[in-house]
């Protein structure tokens, strides 16, 4: 290894540099501040822990994008978070241990073993809200509706809103009672949206059949009429399958009358990503984005796991990505530049000052430092036996 390639860092990992770092503190601040304020308690989950409860109920996805590493006091095999939903979930089954709704916040880095596109990080600073206890559709509403207040804390102004239900992708499979092989091909296949190979897999289903309805909705996405157009594919199935359409339909409609400025639409073969969901999953998307930028849905699973089932619902943002693309007013706060003397006015002055504003103090090497360099714009001068801060011009 030359000494240059000891500053190196591994690809999609990288060192966040001012003023981008502070952008991103800021929003991260504000994120957290507006859950909270909807009444959602901060937590900090631990970085690493045993896989065992890390992966719990978690799906095979998460599992590959996991690093995994031993203990070296225990021997066992502990792996670092790549999702901080299933710790919320732990932490509300077995740490917390609250009867009733319990809402939970968080933010921090994770870490992904392989970037999702060529341009991502792989380790993203993950922020979101968890509610657990409730089953009800208020429920789906209010972790939706917090999700889209802070897209709007973080400056996105086009939003759009794609909503699926995993029931319907999960009841049609079951129905069709295929073999595992070609369950996980047709689960692959819409994942990536290839017609065309569900049309090879599907082909031979009969009309009307659970097969051939699976085939037909993966053509099937778009605003409202996508919507009317399953209700068309699914005319005389279940029960479970028309009470996730009326679901889509109810919450797509108040989540209208709340955030007129989305635009809303329907995508059942969005299954990426859905590692753990087991009802109505959403994604938020900004023109020119490819990937989504919060995503989210119900998943009633994972605590019993635990050992303790409770409903559950939450969403999560890349707020390293809401910064990139969102247009919140950057602060370009401008510093006070201090001398280095000794003077315990000075000291005074400058104790005062950093009350509300930012000061920077010279030290012995600073005497041929140009204070704007610094990012100053005033200065600390004495005047008679007085300091006043005074424009560096």
């Amino acid at each position: 290894m030359t000494v240059s390639d000891r500053w190196l860092l591994p690809d999609g990992v990288e060192d966040i540099l001012p003023p981008l770092a502070g952008q991103i503190e800021s929003l991260r601040r504000d994120v957290m501040d507006t859950c909270q304020r909807w009444g959602y308690q901060l937590v900090i989950p631990p970085l690493i822990e045993y896989v065992e409860s890390l992966l719990t109920g978690t799906g095979h996805d998460l599992e590959l994008q996991t690093f995994k590493l031993t203990d070296q006091l225990t021997g066992r095999m502990m792996g670092v978070r790549a999702d901080m939903t299933p710790q919320a979930a732990r932490i509300d089954a077995h740490t917390l241990g609250q009867e009733g709704i319990t809402r939970l916040c968080y933010a921090g880095h994770v870490l992904h073993t392989r970037p999702k596109n060529m341009l991502a990080s792989r380790t993203p600073i993950q922020a979101g809200c968890e509610l657990f206890g409730s089953a009800s559709e208020s429920a789906d509403l209010e972790v939706i509706s917090l999700m889209l207040e802070a897209l709007r804390v973080a400056g996105l102004s086009r939003v759009h809103l794609d909503l699926a239900h995993v029931a319907i992708y999960e009841s049609l499979i079951g129905e069709a009672e295929f073999d595992r092989t070609t369950s996980a091909a047709v689960f692959d296949a819409m994942g990536r949206k290839s017609v065309p190979e569900l049309d090879r897999l599907l082909g031979d289903c009969p009309e009307g059949s659970a097969g051939a309805r699976l085939r037909e909705l993966a053509r099937v996405s778009g605003g409202a009429e996508a919507l009317t157009e399953a209700h068309r594919i699914l005319s005389g199935a279940s029960d479970n399958l028309n009470a996730a359409l009326e679901q889509l339909g109810r919450v797509a409609e108040m989540l209208q009358r709340d955030f007129p400025e989305v635009s809303f639409g329907f995508d059942f073969c969005e299954l990426r990503g859905y590692n753990y969901h087991t009802g109505l999953v959403f994604a938020a998307y900004v023109p020119g984005h490819g990937d989504s930028i919060g995503k989210g849905g119900r998943y009633d699973a994972i605590g019993s796991d635990f050992g303790r089932a409770r409903p559950a619902t939450g969403f999560s943002l890349d707020i390293r990505a809401l910064v990139s693309l969102g247009t919140r007013p950057i602060n370009h706060r401008k510093a006070v530049w201090a001398p280095a003397e000794e003077d315990s006015e000075l000291e005074q002055a400058i104790s005062e000052l950093r009350k509300t504003d930012t000061v920077i103090r010279a030290l012995p090497e600073d005497t041929k430092a140009d204070p704007s360099t610094r990012g100053c714009d005033r200065k600390l001068v004495k005047q008679g036996d007085r300091w006043v801060v005074q424009g560096l011009g």
